[in-house]
This record gives C-alpha cells, sequence and structure tokens, in this order.
C-alpha cells in the first residue's frame, strides 16, 4: 500500500512514521524548517517512555503531486485549510484512493466528502499527545498511540482490513468502527474538553483534574459536547461525559492539547472548530453551551496567531 501523509505535524508524523518504521511505503508532505530538516536528518520521533525511533532516509516533498496516485490518503493538516489542501490533491486521488483524516473535529468530513466523494472516505480519530518539538522532530508524550477507523456505512472492507493489518505491525492500538460517527463524537468530546480546558488556563491537564474548581469546568465542556452529540442524533450515552472524565485521570499529568501548544506557540488556533464547534452546532439543536461559549470568548483575541 503506498501511502501519502498530508500534514507531517505531531499527528501525521507520528502515524506516518510509525508505518514507515515498519516497512510500509510512506511520503510525508511537509514544508519549511521542518522539510528542510526531514531532508538532511530525518523524521525522529521523541517518546521518554517508548523510547526513540528515527526514520532515515525519509521519503518527503513539498509537492504532493509528484508522488504519485497513491492508496491511501492519511489527511491531518490543521482545519482551516481542510478545503484548500483537498483541491489540490484531487488530482492525485484515483478511482481507488482512500481518504482517512486524522484531524480534530466532527464536521472535517462533510468538507471532504464534497471534494472527493464519500466513497473515498474512511473516519478516523487519533489518540495520542503529540507535536512538533523542533524541524524534523515529533515529541510524544505517553503510551498512547490509538487510532479508530472505519467505513461510514460499518462495512468491514478489503482497503479497511489492510490499513487495519499495517497498523497493528506498525505497533499502534488500531481498531476498526462500525460506527464511525458516534466514534467521532467520542473523541470529540474528550477533545473539547481537553483543548478547552488547558488551553484557556495555559496548564497541562494535571493540575486541571486535580483542582475541584477547574476539574468541573472541564467536566461541564464535556457534558456541552455530548448534549450537543445527543440532540444531533450520535448514539452517545446521557453520561458519557462521566466516563471521558475517569479518561482524563488515567493519562500522564503532563498530557497537553495541541490547542495550547499553538498558544504557547503564537500559532494560528482550531478554536473555532472545538469550542466555536460545540457552540455552533448547539444552536442548530437548540443547547445551551456556556462553558464552550467562555472558551471560544477567551481565546478570540489569540485565534489568528501573533502574525496576524
Amino acid at each position: 500500500m503506498k501511502i501519502l501523509v498530508m500534514g507531517s505535524g505531531g499527528v501525521g508524523g507520528l502515524f506516518g512514521g510509525r508505518l514507515a518504521s515498519a516497512g510500509c511505503d510512506v511520503t510525508f508532505v511537509a514544508r519549511g524548517a521542518h522539510l528542510a530538516a526531514m531532508r538532511e536528518h530525518g523524521l525522529l520521533i521523541e517518546s521518554e517512555t517508548l523510547g526513540n525511533t528515527l526514520i532515515k532516509p525519509v521519503k518527503v516533498t513539498d509537492d504532493p503531486t509528484s508522488a504519485g496516485i497513491p492508496d491511501l490518503i492519511i489527511f491531518a493538516v490543521k482545519l482551516w485549510d481542510t478545503e484548500a489542501v483537498a483541491r489540490a490533491l484531487k488530482p492525485i486521488v484515483g478511482l481507488h484512493t482512500a481518504v482517512l483524516s486524522l484531524q480534530n473535529g466532527v464536521v472535517k468530513d462533510d468538507i471532504l466528502g464534497g471534494i472527493f466523494g464519500v466513497n473515498a472516505l474512511m473516519g478516523g480519530v487519533a489518540y495520542v499527545g503529540t507535536h512538533i518539538s523542533r524541524p524534523g522532530v515529533i515529541n510524544q508524550v505517553g503510551t498512547l498511540q490509538r487510532l479508530v477507523f472505519g467505513e461510514y456505512d460499518g462495512r468491514k472492507t478489503e482497503r479497511a482490513e489492510a490499513l487495519l493489518a499495517m497498523l497493528l505491525k506498525a505497533g499502534i492500538q488500531a481498531e476498526l468502527s462500525n460506527d464511525i460517527r458516534r466514534t467521532l463524537w467520542e473523541k470529540y468530546t474528550f477533545l473539547v474538553g481537553l483543548a478547552g480546558a488547558t488551553a484557556s488556563m495555559r496548564s497541562s491537564i494535571g493540575p486541571v483534574r486535580e483542582n475541584p474548581q477547574t476539574r468541573a469546568f472541564l467536566h461541564d465542556l464535556m457534558k456541552e459536547a455530548v448534549a450537543v452529540g445527543r440532540a444531533s442524533g450520535v448514539a452517545l450515552p446521557a453520561d458519557y461525559a462521566d466516563d471521558r472524565l475517569k479518561f482524563a485521570d488515567s493519562v500522564p499529568a503532563t498530557m497537553d492539547s495541541s490547542l495550547h501548544h499553538d498558544l504557547r506557540s503564537g500559532n494560528r488556533l482550531e478554536v473555532e472548530w472545538l469550542a466555536g464547534g460545540v457552540v455552533q452546532l448547539g444552536k442548530k439543536v437548540d443547547v445551551s453551551t456556556p462553558c464552550n461559549r467562555a472558551v471560544w470568548d477567551v481565546l478570540a483575541l489569540q485565534a489568528g496567531g501573533k502574525s496576524r
């Protein structure tokens, strides 16, 4: 299987790197200093708990069309780039090319399906704590590297089974979902809480979950997401936020969100699609979302990044 990783940041770099280290044919798309470092030094995945992994040489380019028609595209760009990047990729999406988005949020595949066609899409969610620590280097916090994906019609197709086998070979905890829309909302619920709390409080998850007041706010962020999902027809249990709060207690205290990392780095923020997404979707189904509205408002002045 020929794989193209579109977006070689924390998520794309980690999963693409694990697949490449297991012998898969992976081409990464990167830009700027990250691209230059990967070309010269390879791609390094740093992990205190799992050990470091160096992929060298690494196949990397700034022009995805130069890689030919892939069997699978792992789509991992920032949400605001989704439509523009997808249109640029359209010429290399062949009749049998699968597109698997590992982006945040729950509306990403609606955009991609409108460009590539729904038959090209597999839904997917990634559970991992990563970020680019410096050009050419992905830093992973903790041991979690889980990927849940599946076809939107729930079938176990040949392409899904083939990808599952490759992911397992690469040491990734991979699973097939027969209700990928619910799976996306399960991830979204936790991410909304993690991102909203860590970014608005400028803290990793440990202090947030230990303080009664901030813990309650984290819980409320997730409860609002569950309420909006259920009102939108997603089969989430009514007490699912309680389950996710318990999960938050199980992750490393140093676990952070990409939203908080981007805030510290002065990068553009995905808050419009995370806390803002809950607010906007909540309005459509008449569900009140004051805590997520607070996060969106608090981060509004930083949402465009320092360069804006």
